[in-house]
Parts: structure tokens; C-alpha cells; sequence
């Protein structure tokens, strides 16, 4: 499959948001959208230039008809980091994220990528480890699944804004095109990750009921080079309910990785 992006979705315009300078940090958000890496980019983009797409189809972006994959926002990705000639880039991913950060990592032939960071990452299956159905959650079921504290972070939806609510829903109609069939998993990708060598760093919340921590140490043990690391008092989205845990390990990780020339 090409890497030309262009030549793939001659339609496609990338929304990127950019900050910083130093290392280049693609910092990939998951199914709730750019706003839940904000915060994290906002922060890394003191030591490193930070590059924080919106993947199509998220918060009104267009996505190309044919872009209906995880492989295929990967590629998108990887093409873009070509297109930059950009090197020694860390790629940092937050659950569905995650899973795009891994994919581009296991076709980076280039060698482009000197380092992963995924944070509660989706993408594999894990036989007695199950991915929540997040689709059948109710507004209550998500919090109680995703957050350490649930009642900090849960919103009624009859309070939310309709054109906010709007927005949420075609997120997550756009998720489940990409990552629904089959469920927030690439059977192809499992095998591929021992052949990934660069320092991978997997984060997790340890009260996360969407993807435990006995799964990210499942996913840890795939790669190559990979290591799990847990975060007390978080469930699926760390880096906003323990910022600065979350944020000193990606640190100490960048850190560690930076000027690697590892091939895979």
C-alpha cells in the first residue's frame, strides 16, 4: 500500500496543531478527540516541537470516503512524516491513538520512529483481557469505565450542549468506522510487534475497566523493546486525571530515546 497520502485521499487536508521546537513529538489523540491531549501537548511542547493532528472525521474534520481504517491513518501519518523529513520522531498515543502509534511504528521502514510512548492503547486482542464494547456503554457506564474518580468527570448528557453532544456523536460514529468491525483490534498487528525494536514506554491508568493494565502488560510484552509502567489513582486517560506522573514519565522517556537511531 502507498504512503502517498496524497495520491490516496487526493481530498484529504490535514488539521494539525504545532508548538515548540526541538525534537519532533507526533502526539496522536483517541475516540474522545484532540481536547484529551491538549493538556499534553501543551506540556511537552516545552522540550520538544509538538505535532497534534485531528484525525478526519473527528470535531467536523473531513474524512475521505476511503479512509476507513486504523492501517489507514497510519499511513496517513507515516506519509506526513516523510512529506517533513522529519527523524527521530517520538510518537505518543492515547488509546485508539496508541493502536495508530503502534501500526506506523510496525511499517516505519524508513526508521523515521526512535520512539513510542502508548498511553492505555487499544489494537490487540487480548484472549482473557477483553476491550470493553464502549458502544454499549451508557453515559454513566463510560465514566465508571474510564475514570478512577467517575463522579469528578461524569457529565448527564441532558446538561451538554446540544451542538457539543452533536459533536461527541459523530466522533464516535466516526470511531466506530474506523475501529469497529472488528472491535478496537487489527488481528494483523498483534504478530507484527516483536519486530518493533524502539524503546517502547505503554502507560496505564490503574483503575482503567476499558483496557486493564493485565492487558497493556499483555501488549508490553509484545513489542520489542517494551515497558509498562503504571499510573496509581488513573483510569483510561492518565495523562488528565495524573498529569504530572503521566508527565514525568514521558519525560524521562523522551529524554531516553532522543538522538537513537534504533532500526527495526
Amino acid at each position: 500500500m502507498s504512503l502517498n497520502a496524497s495520491a490516496m485521499y487526493p481530498d484529504l487536508s490535514l488539521t494539525l496543531s504545532e508548538a515548540g521546537a526541538g525534537r519532533p513529538v507526533l502526539i496522536l489523540h483517541g475516540g474522545g478527540g484532540p481536547a484529551t491531549v491538549a493538556g499534553l501537548a501543551r506540556h511537552l511542547s516545552g522540550a520538544a516541537h509538538t505535532i497534534t493532528p485531528v484525525h478526519p472525521g473527528w470535531d467536523g474534520t473531513h474524512r475521505p470516503a476511503e479512509l476507513t481504517g486504523v492501517d489507514d491513518l497510519a499511513l496517513v501519518y507515516l506519509n506526513l512524516l516523510r512529506e517533513r523529513r522529519l527523524r527521530d520522531v517520538l510518537v505518543v498515543g492515547s488509546s485508539l491513538g496508541g493502536w495508530v502509534a503502534a501500526d506506523m511504528a510496525s511499517r516505519d521502514s524508513t526508521g523515521s520512529i526512535t520512539g513510542l510512548v502508548l498511553i492505555d492503547a487499544v489494537g490487540i486482542r487480548v484472549e482473557t483481557e477483553p476491550i470493553t464494547d464502549f458502544f454499549a456503554l451508557d453515559a454513566r457506564g463510560v465514566a465508571e469505565h474510564s475514570w478512577h474518580d467517575p463522579e469528578r468527570y461524569y457529565l448527564d448528557p441532558a446538561d451538554i450542549p446540544a451542538d457539543e453532544l452533536a459533536r461527541r456523536q459523530a466522533n464516535m460514529a466516526t470511531m466506530r468506522i474506523l475501529a469497529g468491525d472488528p472491535y478496537m483490534h487489527d488481528p494483523a498487528l498483534l504478530p507484527r510487534l516483536g519486530g518493533i525494536q524502539v524503546p517502547t514506554l505503554l502507560l496505564w491508568g490503574e483503575s482503567d475497566r476499558v483496557v486493564t493494565p493485565a492487558y497493556g502488560a499483555a501488549y508490553a510484552d509484545a513489542f520489542g523493546d517494551g515497558r509498562l509502567e503504571v499510573v496509581p489513582e488513573a483510569g483510561h486517560l492518565p495523562q488528565i486525571e495524573q498529569p504530572d506522573a503521566t508527565f514525568a514519565l514521558i519525560d524521562a522517556h523522551l529524554r531516553r530515546t532522543t538522538g537513537t537511531s534504533r532500526q527495526h
